[in-house]
């Protein structure tokens, strides 16, 4: 493949992601809502009763909780209605009652205000035929972060549970678009992964794509067209404090944090064709890493930050390859299909997740790295953008639901799924951040 020939291609490829992500009119502060399409065939029963809050408080504890874990897939929540008692403590449990009615768990809670104002709820969970505490645990926090309260709660019931760390208390980042006086105004979103407490940090009337995570969640890196032309920018949640990194001619795309946070996967065409290059944030210096005539993009890290994962065309189509930074050895992972993108690796280094074409449909796929086995995990079309929970269990994508751009949620082992579409709106290149302290 020529140079300009494969220029023309990638250009392509950004104009067809362009078109499929930022097409759509939203409103400018709609949250994410959710929709569970499919569930666990057996999932787990439980209920959590209303937990006392003081007085002034708005959130609704027990409400984010359940909400959280039914959208898990993996339970079936009790509704409230239908409960005989309203426990706060486990010496106000009567098993019986619980039993009678079906239920595996419960969890009770009762939250109070302390001396120096801060929120702290007991919470405990209850396993119904053992007649057990599984576990008593307290949390603080001030009263604006009940939310991050209940999120914590839901975590340290489902990994005690299921025995996978909880994700609840992490965050979505995504793009959104907005027409305003007939053109396109774009806008860079940061939620908690509920789709709630949506907050806005860049608008922009130039497109914004590829928002990837620091490792520690703290800031975010993506491509802005904002000044004429692909440019990676750094920005801090916090103060939203924001850093232009790269203003070369030509690409200046889809950049991924190392995961020790010292520098950046990237691709840069400045040299001639589209290269991952390897940026260092403390000397702000680019070295080389592929050298090909062929399209080298989408680099994304293996956990233990010792190799890069990679979309390049060099055999002839896009499939996906694996480079070892230290020697820089290439070996070519995915050999199923004509068409394999848009790498992301589970937490455990072994499941890849990518775009897979099959019968000329667009499906989010999984890969085991050590078998071989590939597994397509999605029934819709034009998915695209997949990106892995912290925890591994879930992935998140963008498709397309009607006429509309939504972000969807899927199992790793394709059980479980839901969708995340805005409530007046399209939301496209979504990104799950890492775990928070």
């Amino acid at each position: 493949m020529s140079y300009f020939r494969g220029l023309i291609l990638y250009w392509n490829r950004i104009v067809i992601t362009l078109m499929l992500t930022l097409c759509y009119a939203l409103g400018a502060h709609a949250e994410l809502s959710i929709e569970i399409t499919r569930g666990a065939d057996n999932p787990t029963k439980i209920a959590i009763p209303t937990m006392l809050a003081p007085g002034g408080v708005r959130e609704d504890i027990s409400a984010i909780v359940t909400e959280d874990l039914r959208r898990s897939g993996l339970f079936e929540p009790m509704p409230k209605a239908n409960m005989l008692s309203n426990p706060a403590t486990v010496e106000e449990v009567y098993f019986r009652d619980w039993r009678v009615v079906g239920m595996e768990y419960l969890v009770v809670g009762k939250a109070v205000t302390s001396s120096d104002g801060a929120i702290q709820v007991t919470f405990s969970l209850l396993e119904i035929p053992g007649e057990r505490t599984v576990f008593t645990q307290r949390v603080r926090g001030k009263s604006t972060e009940l939310r991050d309260i209940a999120h914590y709660i839901s975590d340290k019931v489902f990994e005690a549970i299921t025995g996978i760390r909880g994700a609840f208390s992490t965050r979505l980042a995504y793009v959104t678009a907005k027409q305003e006086r007939g053109e396109l105004v774009y806008r860079l979103m940061v939620s908690d992964a509920d789709g709630a407490r949506e907050r806005l940090m860049l608008k922009s009337k130039q497109p914004i794509m590829s928002p990837n995570w620091s490792p520690d969640g703290s800031e975010l890196v993506y491509v802005s067209f904002e000044t004429g032309r692909p440019a990676i920018f750094r920005q801090r949640l916090a103060g939203a404090q924001r850093q232009q990194l790269t203003n070369f001619r030509g690409l200046n795309g889809a950049p991924a944090w190392s995961p020790d946070g010292r520098s950046l996967a990237l691709v840069l065409s400045k040299d001639g064709n589209p290269e991952i290059y390897l940026y260092s944030l403390a000397t702000k210096s680019f070295t080389r890493l592929t050298r090909h005539f062929a399209i080298d993009t989408e680099p994304t890290w293996t956990p233990d930050g010792r190799a890069i994962l990679f979309t390049s065309d060099r055999g002839g189509s896009p499939q996906i390859y694996k480079l070892t930074i230290a020697g820089g050895k290439i070996e070519r992972l995915t050999f199923d299909g004509s068409y394999n993108a848009r790498p992301s690796l589970a937490p455990d280094g072994r499941t890849l997740v990518m775009v897979h074409r099959r019968g000329g449909v667009f499906h989010i796929a999984s890969q085991d790295l050590v078998t071989g086995d590939l597994r397509v995990l999605t029934s819709t079309s034009l998915d695209e953008s997949p990106s892995v929970a912290p925890n591994g269990a879930m992935l998140l994508y963008a498709t397309k639901a009607g006429n509309k751009g939504v972000l969807a949620a899927v199992s790793i082992d394709a059980g479980v799924r839901y969708l995340l579409p805005s409530r007046s709106g399209d939301v496209r290149e979504p990104a799950w951040s890492p775990f928070l302290k």
